[in-house]
């Protein structure tokens, strides 16, 4: 890992050999564009496993490969400025390693170790601080960006913004992300967790406004455990702690949420607090977690899963998603979840509105009063035969106009996804940077290919 250190500066600042290093990677990557003979589709290579859901029939495994995996430098720190620039195969993992001994990390640090940089962008990944900044994006200076042609294109919110907006959510399919810069926010050694027992969604609610409202807590997210227990993890960071969890072996952190009313875990500890599972971690035998314990985590689940292919669901595959509801509809959302679902723990995460993002409708926006949305995770619910629990998320999210991530199953008609997201917007921005369409658009991506119902002629 090659990480180069510079202070104060405006733009992406790095060193010369760094940045000789980075432009001729991005120069190889233009190249191989320029060159390419098949029309595609087209899709990238990583060293990192994805961490949208693998799927068994997804039709793009077989894409041509654009390989990325040398995109996976941290470039720059600035402690003063308190920014990182890096390249996008970074993991979040690396990137906390990196600044943590500063005194720095960034903003929003996703769950799981091995989630990259432009992976959180691509995939719009949220945690315990996106209650005060939003999403990882939201936190985002400046992208360097490869398109389709091989054009190397660099914006910001000021700079070109539509395109900064649009590669949120894209899911590689506006371009090539090769180049990033990103606010850092200064910590402390600890976090200190108090968990809040609520015994109704109401005054779970009036906890999440309050610490929304008021200055003081650091990090905040829960879980809905039934209709009459939701438990709020209210995190501040702290210099001293009294005694240290880790949950990296015998115990897991979704375990002790409703066992403990207060809990003290090392910074890198608590970012990563859920890597073994959010919900519920396997295995569950406590012999069984002494041999293995340290060995099964999300990114070796994925390896595995995206290796052995033919070992996944052929139909009725487990619910795993993630949807985002307006705050002031969550019991809606929750006396239909708790009447029709009925599957527990719920991981809620709230998330600030920090502006109309151009990757979805005016028309959905039009709909929407609230400064704050409730991300709730489901993981792992199983379907009974003949329901599609999936297609029956995205239904009840369109009563209540909420929204959904795209990273699992997604069932939408043609018509109703892109009355959720923006096409205007998007196809103003692929008719320049992928004008071929070599990456597929986003609803042929996310909704047919991932599924293997995309033909070769789709594009």
């Amino acid at each position: 890992m090659l990480t180069e250190s510079v202070t104060g500066g405006p733009g992406m600042g790095t060193s010369s050999r760094a940045q000789s290093l980075h432009e001729a990677k991005v120069e190889a990557i233009a190249r191989q564009l320029k060159q390419r003979k098949g029309k595609g589709p087209a899709s990238f290579k990583k060293k990192s496993p994805p961490h949208s859901v693998p799927k068994r029939f997804d039709s793009r495994r077989r894409d041509e490969k654009v390989d990325l995996s040398d995109l996976d430098q941290i470039l720059d720190i600035d402690p003063v400025g308190m920014t990182c620039t890096a390249e996008p195969a970074v993991t979040f993992d690396e990137v906390v390693r990196a600044t943590l001994p500063l005194g720095l990390i960034p903003y929003i640090v996703p769950e799981h170790k091995t989630i990259t940089l432009g992976g959180a962008i691509a995939g719009c990944s949220i945690e315990s601080m996106s209650f005060r900044q939003g999403g990882f994006h939201d936190t985002c200076l400046e992208y360097e960006v490869i398109t389709a042609k091989g054009d190397v294109l660099r914006c910001s919110p000021h700079e070109d913004p539509l395109l900064f907006q649009m590669m949120h959510g894209s899911f590689g399919t506006l371009g090539i992300l090769s180049r990033l810069r990103f606010k850092l926010v200064r910590c402390m050694p600890y976090v200190r967790v108090t968990n809040e027992t609520h015994t109704s969604l109401e005054s779970f609610q009036k906890g999440i406004q309050h610490h929304f409202q008021n200055e003081g807590a650091d990090y905040l997210d829960g879980q809905i455990f039934s209709p009459t227990k939701h438990v709020l993890c209210v995190g501040h960071f702290v210099d001293k702690a009294p005694y240290v969890h880790r949950y990296d072996w015998l115990t897991a952190y979704c375990e002790s949420i409703p066992r403990r009313s207060e809990d003290y875990l090392p910074t890198y500890d608590y970012l990563f607090r859920y890597n073994r599972g959010v919900t519920h971690v396997k295995p569950k035998n406590l012999l069984a977690r002494a041999l293995f314990g340290k060995l099964i985590h999300s990114d070796s689940v994925l390896r595995t899963a995206n290796r052995f292919t033919q070992l996944l669901p052929k139909k009725d595959p487990p619910v795993i998603v993630d949807v985002f509801v307006p705050f002031s509809r969550t019991a809606e959302f929750m006396d239909w979840y708790h009447r029709e679902m009925k599957h527990y723990p719920v991981w809620c995460v709230p998330f600030r509105r920090t502006r109309d993002y151009e990757w979805l409708t005016p028309q959905w926006w039009s709909g929407m009063k609230d400064p704050l949305f409730l991300d709730l995770a489901v993981y792992g619910m199983p379907q009974p035969p003949g329901r599609n629990i999936y297609k029956e998320m995205e239904d009840e999210l369109q009563r209540i106009n909420g929204t959904k991530t795209l990273i699992s199953y997604n069932y939408y008609d043609e018509e109703t996804f892109w009355s959720i997201w923006n096409k205007d917007s998007y196809q103003a921005v692929k008719q320049r940077t992928d004008p071929d369409n070599l990456f597929r658009d986003l609803y042929v991506k996310t909704c047919k290919a991932a599924l293997g119902l995309d033909s070769p002629q789709a594009g």
